[in-house]
This record gives C-alpha cells, structure tokens and sequence, in this order.
C-alpha cells in the first residue's frame, strides 16, 4: 500500500471541488445576464414597450455591457464612511449569496455538498445575507442608507420566520433535511400531483410571497423605495460594490426559485410520464418561477411598510404555524408515508438508513 502523497492528499481533492465549484458559478452567474435580460423584457410586454433591443441580437447583450459599464465606472465612497466596512459590506452579500448554491441539487447526484442538513445550511447562509445590507448602510455615514438598512433587516427576519416554519411542513413529510431526498419523495405514482404544491398547496402561495419580501422583490422592495429613502441601502455605491450588490440580490432571488423548485415543484423530476427526469426540467421550473416573479413586479402595486409587516407577522407566522401542527397531526395519525410512492423512494430510503 503506497503512503498518501501531497498530490493525492491535497492537490487533486482540492482541484476537483474547484472545479465542481467553478462548474456551478460560471452557468449561475452567465444563468443571470439573461435571467436579468427576460426580467426587463416581461415587465416591458406587459407595459406595452419594447425593452432591450440593441445591444446584440434582439438586445440579448444588453446585461453583458451594463455589466462592462459597471466595471469601468469610478469607485465613489463618500467622505464620512467607514471605508473598510463600506466596501467590506457587497463582498460579504456577493460571497454568502455565492456559497448558498453549493447544497442546490441540480439533478440527482449533481450538487457540489450533498449534506444532511442542507436545508438548514441555505437558511443559515441566507440569514446572513442580512449582514451584508446592515454594514452597507450604516459605513454610508447617510441617514438614508441606514433607515433603508434597518428596513430590509427587519423585512427579511420577518418573513425568514415564516419561511422557517413552511420549510417544517414539507421536512416533517419528508423525514429528511436533505435536499435531494425531498425531491425524490416527490417521485410518485400521481406524477405532477406527487409533488408537494399539490399537497401542501397553502404553503407553497405562502412560500412564493415569503420569497419575494426575503429578496426585497416588488411589491414588498421597500428598503430600496425611491419616493422615501433614495433607493435604499446601497444609495451611496457605485460601480463594482453596487454590482455586487446587485449581483448578489439577484443570485437569492434565484436561490429562492430554485427552493420553490425543489420543495414543491419536485426538483429534477419530468412532469411528463415517459420522459426521463434530470438537469433540463429542474431548468425549466427554475425559469418558470422567476417568470412569475417578473409579473408580480411588473403588475402588482407596492405595498405599504406597515401593511408587510402585518402580513408577515399576523397572516403568514400564525397561519404557517397552523399548518405544521396539521401536518405533524396528519404524519402522527398514519398520513401517507411518502417514500413508499415507488420503489425508487424505497430504495432511497433503505439506502439512507443503512448508512
């Protein structure tokens, strides 16, 4: 038996995970120029414009040059800021958005950390995010960036609360934290009716809405609401911090498409019997859901502060918190076990437990 050597100890291990990093970033972050690009071309259908148009083919090059002019632009950091911090503030946004995706299982057995407990690792990296827009507001040394600060971290702790317990409802159906075992327990015999929007429908609306307000979507994209605060937290950015705010603002929103996808929309799973699950249809549902966060930007009117924090706090926690309690009732007094769909589940299950 050869002694382990640096290369087959370090080396190579540490390059494979590069590279399954490197395989997940690049499509993710290139995934956002278009998904950016679709944003601006649904609310200009609905708004009976054009949208981009110029900027290469049908103006599909549009995000890549605002992205060049970003880039070029000046770093501006204002006299009385904390310049540390204040620069410090996109970095933490960008990497915590960044890292949040090495749990996401895009297709049975292509996830970069197939973890136990990869539910709870997206919740943590995405209650840190908060971090982010709370140093960025505050290092401005603006009263306005910091009222936009605070606004998002309450926004975003409120509605986490009621993500939380959502979550709870599909993991007591599940019996598992794992990503991809809440997938595969939606591999039924219903086929699109297995998945759990169908079964847990009243938390899959929940779901949506909680995403929007957790990414600061509209209607609920109060800490950055013009007519008061002057565009929010990151008013005093420019060039490359605003876009990695931005970057990362929009990489979440992505983030909670592909959450919806995997906890209610059965992941990789094809809707169509006979035809063969995988990477494409997780794709698809992917674009589907942030096809329906464009149009709730595009046709619903933003609401108040006050009229938020009392959905969240008074409609989505006390109604989320009902239905884990039905669901822990439905599960105790026999619910259907869902691995027992196919023998798919089955074997998923016995492998699991075996382990």
């Amino acid at each position: 038996m050869t002694e382990p050597t640096f290369l087959s100890e370090y080396l190579l291990p540490g390059g494979w995970i590069l590279l399954q990093c490197l395989l997940v970033l690049v499509p993710v972050l290139v995934s956002l120029a278009f998904l950016l690009y679709m944003d601006r071309k649904v609310w200009a259908a609905v708004q009976l414009r054009r949208g981009p148009n110029v900027v290469g083919p049908f103006g599909l090059l549009q995000s890549f040059a605002d992205f060049g002019k970003f880039v070029l632009k000046e770093i501006v950091i204002p006299a009385g800021a904390d310049k540390v911090v204040f620069l410090l503030a996109p970095f933490i946004a960008f990497v915590l958005a960044v890292i949040a995706w090495a749990a996401i299982p895009f297709a049975d057995g292509w996830v970069v950390a197939d973890l136990n407990v990869g539910i709870l690792y997206i919740l943590a990296m995405s209650s840190l995010g908060v971090l982010g827009v709370i140093l960025g507001g505050w290092a401005s040394n603006s009263k306005y960036p910091f009222l936009g600060g605070l606004r998002s971290a309450a926004q975003m702790v409120s509605y986490e609360v009621s993500i939380g317990f959502i979550l709870i409802s599909v993991l007591l159906t599940v019996g598992s934290l794992n990503l991809s075992d809440v997938v595969r327990a939606q591999d039924g015999k219903l086929w699109i009716f297995s998945w759990y929007w169908f079964w847990h429908l009243p938390m899959f609306v929940l779901f949506f809405i909680s995403a929007l307000a957790e990414t600061n979507r509209p209607p609920f994209d109060l800490p950055e609401a013009e007519s008061e605060l002057v565009a929010g937290y990151q008013v005093e950015y420019s060039s490359t911090p605003y876009l990695l705010f931005m970057i990362g603002e929009y990489m979440n929103i992505v983030l909670m498409c592909a959450m919806t996808s995997i906890l209610f929309l059965g992941g990789w799973l094809s809707p169509i019997p006979g035809l063969p699950d995988g990477l494409f249809w997780m794709v698809i549902k992917i674009v589907l859901v942030f096809f329906m966060f464009a149009m709730v930007k595009a046709i619903v009117p933003r609401y108040r502060y006050d009229q938020l924090m009392r959905l969240g706090w008074k409609v989505f926690l006390p109604f989320s918190l009902a239905w884990v309690v039905f669901t822990a009732a439905v599960m105790k007094l026999g619910g259907i076990d869902p691995w027992t769909a196919t023998e798919a589940g089955k074997a998923a299950l016995a492998a699991r437990s075996g382990s």
